[in-house]
């Protein structure tokens, strides 16, 4: 998530720390590379300008002069100006309403439609309440038969009166949901390939007819500089309550995401980290900010976790370790855990420090837990509750069981030896962390 741009700040702020003092020049030459950065990741110049000033004459104010840490204070200045820069707080989605109306519009492309299945499948977990989806969008070829889809997905239903009047549609679905006991209503509307008035007009008599909670504008972060265009554009006939970006996890300079805020004040409330039906996650600001200066994001992570991990499991495979009882079935429940945190890089990006520690480097194939599976499971259940049993032929028999070698086998074996070894010590407070 915005990778390139983070490395570049990251880069700067740590020259800066380097420094014992706090001067005019030194402060020119990081806050040069600072707008480099920004203006690269095509962060909408008046902001760079702004953001550029502000961080300036902060720095060179009395306080940071007279610090004991000057390099360290500037680091907080930098960190405090992304924050303003993206809106200071989370703003929550208003879900007021009974049932709670969300009408999402967007262009043509910018994600919409698996956006609203990551919403509700959003809000049903965190919320544990039951979404409806509305199906409105009825020009783009299959987009009903998509959003019936991802409903099937992911158990949720949709309403649906195939090419009917998409006003009529939203009227007779809110009804539908009312009667039926429905906690959130999300309606699909039509996009389009550009804003025009047919496409403004349409949204606009949905809008007026239903009186939306929220409407939300999916915008691809891809689009660079124009997206503050198009944010303007819908903005001038719905009256946005917020912005949801989409594919900030792809190859993009992201910078949009700095600039649309301070530029509409309209805030960004949920952003897509990843193409699954969960990758859509709440937008903190100051959680944003650290991530980019990669000082880590641990509340970020831990609510990942407890969404995703079966608590029951975890506290069950906890208890084996302490007793000393853990097998390889455990460990292949626990890598099973693991795989539904999503890739294992993004996670370890949110530790703080994880630059410092060489950590962001780290590339995990998803291909090697496979392998790990697909050995485990081509044992016996004996052969995993007692790996020791595992001599030359049943260690052939197993590779060629799971395609892999005998070498990878070894290596599972001897990896796993290892931990049961390191647990048994700590069990008996002969091993210390080295921290």
């Amino acid at each position: 998530m915005l990778e390139n741009l983070s490395e570049r700040l990251q880069n700067a702020v740590d020259k800066m720390r380097g420094y014992g003092t706090i001067t005019e020049d030194n402060v020119k030459e990081i806050t040069r590379e600072i707008r480099l950065a920004l203006l690269e990741a095509d962060v909408n110049y008046k902001v760079v300008k702004e953001f550029i000033q502000n961080v300036k004459e902060k720095a060179l104010g009395e306080e940071v002069r007279k610090s004991l840490k000057p390099g360290e204070v500037f680091v907080k200045i930098v960190k405090d100006e992304l924050v303003e820069l993206l809106g200071k707080e989370e703003v929550p989605l208003n879900t007021k309403g009974s049932p709670a109306t969300l009408m999402l519009v967007g262009l043509q492309g910018s994600g919409k439609t698996t956006t609203i299945g990551k919403l509700a499948n959003y809000l049903r977990k965190k919320e544990h309440k039951k979404p409806l989806l509305i199906a409105c969008d009825i020009y783009r070829p299959a987009a009903i038969d998509q959003l019936c889809q991802l409903g099937r997905e992911l158990n949720i239903e949709v309403y649906e009166e195939g090419k009917n009047n998409p006003v009529s549609i939203a009227k007779n679905g809110l009804e539908y949901a009312k009667e039926n006991g429905y906690d959130y209503v999300l309606i699909d509307t039509a996009g389009r390939l550009h804003i025009d008035e047919e496409l403004m007009d349409e949204l606009k008599n949905i809008s007026d007819l239903i009186k939306p909670d929220e409407i939300l504008l999916v915008i691809d972060s891809m689009m660079g500089q124009d997206a503050i265009n198009v944010m303007q554009g819908f903005n001038e006939s719905l009256n946005l309550t917020g912005a949801i970006l989409t594919k900030l996890d792809g190859d993009t300079k992201g910078g949009v995401a700095l600039s649309l805020r301070h530029l509409t004040n309209i805030p960004i409330k949920f952003i897509g980290v990843s193409e699954k039906l969960d990758g859509l996650e709440p937008f903190y600001p100051e959680r944003m900010a650290t991530r980019i200066l990669g000082m880590g994001d641990l509340l970020s992570m831990v609510e990942k976790a407890e969404s995703v991990l079966d608590e029951e499991e975890v506290l069950k495979a906890s208890k084996k370790l302490k007793q000393g009882k853990f097998d390889l079935d455990d460990f292949l429940n626990q890598l099973n855990q693991i795989k539904k945190l999503g890739p294992l890089e993004n996670l370890i990006k949110m530790i703080p420090g994880a630059k410092k520690m060489g950590l962001t480097n780290v590339k995990i194939d998803p291909k090697d837990l496979a392998h790990i599976e697909a050995i485990i499971k081509s044992m016996t259940l004996e052969e995993r509750k007692n790996p020791t049993i595992l001599k030359a032929s049943r260690k052939i028999r197993v590779a060629k069981g799971s395609g892999r070698s005998v070498e990878e086998v070894n290596r599972l074996l001897k990896q796993f030896e290892e931990m049961q070894k390191m647990m048994k010590m700590m069990k008996n407070g002969k091993f210390k962390l080295p921290f």
